[in-house]
């Protein structure tokens, strides 16, 4: 899977600062998954915050200009490659709509009619729930229902 190049200098100044999503969500005054979205390229920040995210990351002067342009730029959204992916956390999302995709479909639709669900008007969250059987990762998606209209 290829990334932009900023999305690259991004990830490693991260990685380097040793902040968590979390960190730079609450720098940013943002949700942790869409700081996380913010660096790969799939969300744009307004110019205040890419100054913040790179401050926090302690970029230099010479590569903010670029970088500032990259992140407050609006962003071809979806670029994952559009084959089965490999990775196995990602794969599993894949499988989860492989096998659930139809029936949750069904679900929505006999609670709100003939739509979708928003990915514009949405929010994603991540949370651990603790289990002696092994912990749980909580995944939650909020988002507006959009009926289809009729013409």
């Amino acid at each position: 899977m290829a990334f932009s190049a900023h999305s690259t200098a991004l990830l490693e100044a991260k990685r380097r600062s040793g902040l968590s999503f979390a960190d730079l969500g609450a720098r940013l005054g943002q949700d942790e998954v869409w700081v996380a979205s913010l660096l790969y390229g799939q969300a744009s920040a307004a110019a205040d915050q890419a100054e913040a995210l790179l401050d926090a990351l302690q970029l230099p002067q010479a590569e903010r200009p670029a970088l500032i342009a990259a992140l407050t730029t609006y962003p071809v959204k979806g670029a994952l490659d559009p084959a089965i992916p490999t990775d196995p956390l990602l794969y599993r999302f894949h499988e989860i709509l492989q096998v659930y995709g139809l029936p949750l479909k069904d679900v929505i639709q006999e609670k709100f009619g003939d739509g979708i669900m928003s990915a514009i008007d949405f929010t994603l969250t991540v949370d651990k729930q603790d289990d002696p059987r092994g912990d749980r990762v909580v995944v939650t998606m909020n988002g507006k229902f959009l009926p289809y209209r009729k013409w």
